[in-house]
């Protein structure tokens, strides 16, 4: 009868740090996500210069007559 007290015990202590381990991936995972989104709404402005800057950059190439 104590062996299974035992073997119950283990079983719910396990149950309690693998939930334990599965609650703290999941929040490092939502914080990553929020993480990145706010990288990419800071890097949007930088590339949408980069994209103008190459467009006029390629705008200029192809109005240049060719030697």
């Amino acid at each position: 009868m104590l062996l299974l007290i035992v073997w119950i015990v283990a079983v719910v202590l396990a149950l309690v740090v693998l939930g334990a381990i599965a609650y703290g991936l999941l929040g490092a995972a939502g914080r990553l996500r929020r993480e990145m989104e706010a990288a990419e709404r800071d890097v949007a402005p930088l590339l949408e210069q980069l994209q103008a800057a190459s467009a006029a950059a390629e705008a200029r190439g192809q109005a240049r007559p060719e030697s």
